[in-house]
């Protein structure tokens, strides 16, 4: 047969079992068990109302630690969500940044059309392409244009690096492409498009002294 358990009031205290202090009811608590007592028709104090107390207490507490640990995960949530979108914002807001300057920016060289819009969209300055004619097909203008910009990027006294940490060209040698030029990988290449910019300036001032 199966064992049926003792009733609360012959078995002993557990808590002195295992070497704790006993805890008592509070005023309130022992104040409800003695309505709930008066309400069952039984005298007070009894070990039946006192337990009942004893257990929405525990009950009580319980549920106040599972809310309290559900406000902070839900807060926590809440705070990892708002990372999550910032992160993803900023990315958004870089990929299209770069592909804009992607877009801005021939690879081969200088800028593209949407580039010098952009360009004079935010400086207001009117950039227009490089001349690429050979030097007998250029006009006047042409050759001063050219001839100025040979001198102002390679003709300066210390060259900004024409290669970058892999070898490959930087934008700074690269816009030598736009301009009909071969891209200069070394200074002496550099000085060559520079000189090459002294004569067109040269030849100009002759043809605009002519008249």
């Amino acid at each position: 047969m199966a064992k049926t358990a003792r009733t609360p009031w012959k078995r002993t205290n557990p808590r002195k079992r295992a070497g704790k202090a006993s805890k008592h009811l509070s005023a309130a608590q022992k104040s409800a068990a003695k309505a709930r007592a008066r309400r069952a028709g039984r005298r007070y104090p009894n070990l039946v109302d006192n337990m009942r107390m004893a257990a929405t207490k525990k009950t009580a507490k319980t549920k106040s630690s599972k809310k309290t640990s559900k406000s902070k995960a839900s807060k926590a949530k809440s705070k990892t969500s708002a990372k999550k979108t910032r992160k993803r914002t900023a990315k958004k807001a870089k990929s299209r940044k770069r592909s804009a300057s992607a877009r801005e920016q021939d690879p081969r060289g200088g800028l593209t059309a949407a580039g010098r819009k952009a360009f004079a969209r935010k400086q207001g300055a009117h950039l227009r392409p490089g001349v690429t004619k050979r030097e007998s097909e250029m006009t006047p203008q042409e050759m001063r244009r050219k001839g100025s910009w040979a001198v102002r990027f390679y003709g300066r006294a210390k060259l900004p690096p024409l290669v970058d940490g892999t070898g490959r060209p930087t934008r700074h040698a690269l816009s030598a492409h736009a301009w009909g030029e071969p891209v200069p990988r070394t200074v002496a290449e550099a000085r060559r498009i520079a000189a090459k910019g002294e004569r067109l300036l040269a030849r100009y001032r002759r043809v605009k002294a002519r008249g």
